[in-house]
């Protein structure tokens, strides 16, 4: 005799008990619903017009940063991981390091945050994200280290490389990919719409920013 367990039918919401093989086609469609309701809370994503979600996070030197600390400071959060193609590519032409020179000599604080977990990709420790800056020449104002994924999911991070862009008055004001060319191919960056840039010109220009959203790419986070 089959096992049976009791079990409520998605639309008739009424108790059944059914051998457990045929519980299966009801079973998987109920369990991916719950993942997604899961993911959807865990990486909730920020409203671009509305404040940014604070927050505190301790950088390479120790240092403890929150945004709260930067308030009449424009601030730029790049989600990175070394060893993402999509982050080697913006990293080895120098448009991620020439971006990050230009915002920062504009009174901009550039924020770049690993949240790549203890053991995954691109996970490092401070010492070797030092390195990291050095070898590359990168210029954020500092790096932020997130090993516990806090900051990450507190904005919706999901990929390496993902931009946010947060006025003097704490409001995010742009939020997605850097540009529009989603490819890991270095010749894409000339002539790329860099999403990051105009809103950074819009802000200094006193004007809203154009293209608040846009869909962010890269490899994703390593929570």
């Amino acid at each position: 005799m089959s096992a049976t367990i009791p079990v409520r039918h998605p639309r008739t919401r009424t108790a059944v008990f059914a051998p457990i093989p045929r519980l299966v086609p009801i079973l998987i469609p109920m369990l991916a619903f719950a993942a997604l309701l899961v993911t959807g809370t865990a990486l909730a994503a920020p409203q671009v017009g509305q404040p940014a979600p604070d927050f505190t996070g301790t950088d390479t030197a120790g240092k403890t940063w929150s945004l709260a600390d930067l308030a009449g400071q424009p601030v730029v959060l790049e989600w990175t991981n070394h060893d993402c193609p999509f982050v080697v590519k913006h990293y080895r032409t120098g448009n991620m390091q020439a971006l990050q020179k230009q915002a920062t000599t504009d009174g901009v604080v550039w924020l770049s945050v690993i949240s790549s977990a203890p053991g995954k990709q691109g996970h490092v420790t401070a010492a070797q994200a030092d390195e990291l800056t050095s070898s590359r020449d990168a210029a954020p104002s500092a790096v932020l280290l997130d090993p516990t994924g806090e900051i990450g999911r507190a904005y919706g991070a999901q990929t390496t490389p993902h931009m946010f862009v947060i006025d003097r008055e704490g409001t995010l004001v742009y939020a997605g990919g850097i540009d529009n060319r989603p490819t890991t191919n270095p010749d894409d960056v000339p002539g790329a719409d860099n999403y990051v840039r105009l809103a950074l010109d819009d802000l200094a220009a006193g004007r809203p920013v154009a293209k608040a959203t846009t869909r962010p790419y890269g490899c994703s986070v390593k929570y």
